[in-house]
């Protein structure tokens, strides 16, 4: 299975290739140790370095915002429109896992 960011990757290598940026690297010609896909990782590191979050991540905040400000919700009017927020981020947190754990 090929991973979504092969091409990218590719061409960016080749670009870095002729430029000449691997010549003499410290380490030149012995294994890298890296965990897991090291195509995982360059994504992970560009979502780091643009400072982008997952979906779930995103909405597991929104949720502990939510419920935070429930807490210190008194009127019982306010209350319950603050869970229904609550519960619909909650769904759609359970939407994200669910495709995350069938799509990656």
């Amino acid at each position: 299975m090929t991973h979504p960011l092969d091409d990218l990757i590719n061409q960016m290598m080749a670009a870095s290739a002729a430029k000449g940026d691997f010549d003499d690297l410290p380490g030149a010609g012995k294994p890298l140790k890296l965990d897991g896909n090291p195509k995982d990782a360059l994504l992970n590191r560009m979502m780091t370095e643009a400072h982008a979050k997952r979906p779930a991540v995103t909405l597991k905040e929104q949720i502990s915002a939510a419920q935070a400000a429930l807490a210190k919700l008194t009127d019982p009017a306010a209350r319950k429109a603050q869970m229904k927020v609550i519960a619909d981020l909650q769904t759609r947190l359970a939407i994200e896992i669910e495709a995350m754990g069938k799509y990656g």
